[in-house]
């Protein structure tokens, strides 16, 4: 499991210009990698938690992201093994 925290690093308005685009793109995982995502509170950045086999395929993935490939957010990439959740979690992992 990995967890994506980004942060903006150009203003709202700019990554504004670019938000439907990056929710296309976090469409296209569901039912593959994502798990869950959502805007930061206060909106700074945003966190994605993905279920991917290794780092290496969890970086390939989001370097799709248009926010990623237009400079518009940076990530922190924190993996973890997945111990204890609640009841019916693991079963969206499949």
């Amino acid at each position: 499991m990995f967890a994506f925290h980004s942060r903006y690093l150009l203003p709202l308005e700019e990554v504004d210009k670019h938000l439907d685009a990056h929710r296309a793109f976090l469409r296209t995982l569901i039912g593959k990698n994502l798990i869950c995502s959502g805007p930061q509170v206060p909106r700074t950045g945003g966190f994605i938690l993905l279920n991917a086999p290794d780092k290496d395929e969890a970086l390939r993935i989001m370097a799709n992201d248009p926010y990623v490939i237009r400079g518009l957010a940076k990530y922190e990439v924190i993996e973890f093994e997945l111990k204890s959740c609640a009841e019916g979690f693991r079963e969206l992992l499949n």
